[in-house]
């Protein structure tokens, strides 16, 4: 993209950041209550692009109420945890993603200019448009659901990208869109943020792998992120060894075998899904492999139970 169209397109959304509604609102807890933005923009939009500049700024201690992922296109800031002791400093072309309820502060350095650029996702877009794209990647999807809120630092993601990534090209595309912005806009940019969050997992799956673990291990992590499509004999063409070898080795390494395994990659999936997610159980079900809902049901029962209705109504 040429760089002065894409410093225009920058300015543009830098101007309009105060346009948003940026008032903390109380969010009550168990043990108090936090400050919390809720979704900030016009509510017809799913996907928000904003750009914050600051030479200096510290927020109050904070959740939200929608995904967000921040990339630091300029200079670097600090996100710290609730007491205070714990620190992350995000650089430039650094990308900082948290899911909602995860609690922060940022504070940007007084003496260099910052520019965050902001892709804010409403939840219900989420769960219905971009959910099923990232199944494949638990590691992702239990931080994207689950927010371990004892555990500052399972509340983020944090990573530089890649020179090589499309990440950056599709954030550049996605603030030209939005900083010009027609009727087709929201149409324009889900597309745009299905390709950013497929190559956010892909660099995700890529730090996160055990490619130097011993093979029960990767087994073990091909068959979660393969979890709806997976069978013996892709393993065996995937990793170049016989079935029985590979029985052999999940029977010996792990005490389970592969069917064992793959039930126990779904059933951990389904109530990560049940228990965070908007989605219905057929929806569940079709995204964690099986041909119809019955199937599920009789799994889940038998190995939590209770049906997976049972489980969504328990206190």
């Amino acid at each position: 993209m040429d760089k002065n169209e894409l410093s225009r397109a920058i300015g543009i959304l830098q101007n309009r950041f105060s346009e948003l509604d940026w008032t903390y609102h109380d969010a009550p807890l168990k043990d108090g209550v936090d400050k919390m933005y809720k979704w900030p923009g016009d509510p017809s939009e799913e996907v928000i692009i904003c750009v914050h500049k600051s030479s200096g700024m510290q927020e109050l201690f904070h959740r939200h109420d929608f995904f967000f992922f921040n990339y630091t296109y300029r200079g670097q800031y600090s996100s710290l945890s609730r007491r205070n002791d714990n620190t992350i400093t995000i650089c430039e072309h650094e990308l900082y993603a948290g899911q909602p309820f995860a609690a922060h502060a940022l504070h940007a350095h007084d003496n260099a200019e910052t520019i965050i650029v902001g892709i804010l996702i409403q939840k219900k877009t989420f769960f219905h448009s971009f959910l099923p794209l990232l199944t494949a990647n638990f590691n992702l999807l239990h931080f994207l659901l689950d927010p371990a809120l004892n555990s500052f630092s399972d509340e983020c993601i944090h990573f530089k990208i890649d020179d090589s990534s499309a990440i950056l090209p599709l954030i550049e595309l996605m603030i030209a869109e939005y900083a010009r912005r027609r009727e087709d806009t929201q149409n324009i940019l889900k597309p745009l943020v299905l390709s950013f969050l497929s190559m956010v997992a892909r660099q995700y799956s890529h730090m996160n792998m055990t490619a130097h673990g011993c093979l029960g291990d990767r087994l073990i992590q091909y068959i979660a992120e393969h979890v709806d499509t997976v069978s013996l004999k892709e393993l065996s063409r995937r990793f170049q060894y016989h079935p029985n070898y590979i029985s052999n080795i999940l029977s010996k390494e792990k005490g389970r075998t592969f069917s064992q395994i793959r039930l126990e990659q779904r059933m951990t999936k389904a109530l990560v899904l049940l228990k965070n997610s908007t989605l219905a159980i057929n929806e569940v079900a079709l995204m964690l492999g099986y041909s119809n809902s019955s199937n599920f049901y009789r799994e889940f029962k038998r190995y939590y139970g209770k049906s997976p209705r049972e489980y969504m109504l328990r206190p």
